[in-house]
């Protein structure tokens, strides 16, 4: 089927109380297991790729963002295109001839008022050309290299009247909040604010989105829905199926050199680690 509208998946999952999964592209196979598992789950998806990921591939947007479109539509379930964590105007200029119909404007590490006036442009932008724009509110630690952020430390969480003001300052379409995850984690251990997400979900007119969900338990994961999370952006979870698919295929292996080998295998992990975790994200609330 065609690429699915971001918008229009959003709103589906809003309007049924459920989470809409979203899983970060950096290979080839990424983008394959992220597909093939959404098909297993029966649920829609989002591919995302990320600044950094197009940064890895010498910067050139279009290898890689078309092979993620011919992915989707052979999909057998709704399949989006997203842009994800974008801080350079020309990349997000590049983005809907590319196939994306939304992106994330990352101003998050400017201050408050150059961030507001930065994504109130990029949104500006980003609607004259059908772009769904997404942006941050908030610091969700571990970015790059980070290390994880602690869920209490200063600035580390999304205020509800700010981010309302936020919204309405920038026009932006769906907002990433920071209530107590982190990029990057690779162990399970996130406690979120429920509370505050709850708060948040009042407060704010445009989807909310849950940015490093990997170190996110299920069970928090499906309440983060319950109180009103919708996008729920996962990478490191796939990124830890794959080194240890490879890892043990080269460890059971040792003198194998065809590649396929021991990325058929990494494929088949995240295919399974996608399947489970968009059940979790895509139960309704």
């Amino acid at each position: 089927m065609p690429l699915a509208p971001t918008s229009d998946l959003l709103a589906s999952a809003a309007a049924d109380r459920r989470g809409l999964p979203a899983f970060n592209v950096i290979t080839l196979e990424h983008a394959e297991a992220i597909a093939a598992g959404a098909e297993a789950a029966g649920t829609p998806v989002v591919l995302q790729l990320s600044q950094n990921a197009i940064a890895y591939r010498a910067g050139r947007l279009l290898p890689i963002a078309r092979a993620c479109a011919e992915i989707a539509a052979a999909a057998r379930v709704p399949v989006s295109l997203h842009l994800d964590h974008c801080e350079d105007f020309d990349l997000l200029r590049a983005a809907p001839a590319a196939g994306f119909s939304s992106a994330m404007f990352d101003a998050s590490a400017l201050p408050h008022d150059e961030n507001v006036k930065a994504t109130a442009e990029a949104a500006a932008w980003a609607h004259r050309h059908g772009l769904h724009l997404e942006a941050e509110l908030g610091k969700v630690g571990g970015k790059d290299g980070e290390p994880p952020l602690s869920a209490h430390a200063p600035g580390a969480r999304t205020d509800p009247a700010e981010a309302a003001r936020y919204v309405a300052d920038t026009a932006v379409d769906a907002l990433a909040v920071a209530v107590g995850s982190s990029h990057a984690m690779t162990s399970r251990t996130a406690d979120l604010d429920l509370a505050l997400i709850r708060e948040l979900a009042a407060a704010v007119p445009v989807p909310l989105v849950l940015h490093g969900s990997s170190g996110v338990p299920d069970g928090q994961l499906t309440a983060a829905v319950a109180a009103g999370m919708v996008k729920i952006n996962i990478g490191t979870a796939l990124n830890l199926s794959y080194t240890a698919a490879v890892r043990e295929h080269l460890t059971a292996h040792p003198t194998v050199t065809d590649p396929r080998k021991y990325l058929t295998a990494a494929r088949d992990a995240m295919t399974r680690t996608v399947e489970q975790l968009a059940r979790v994200v895509h139960t309704s609330a």
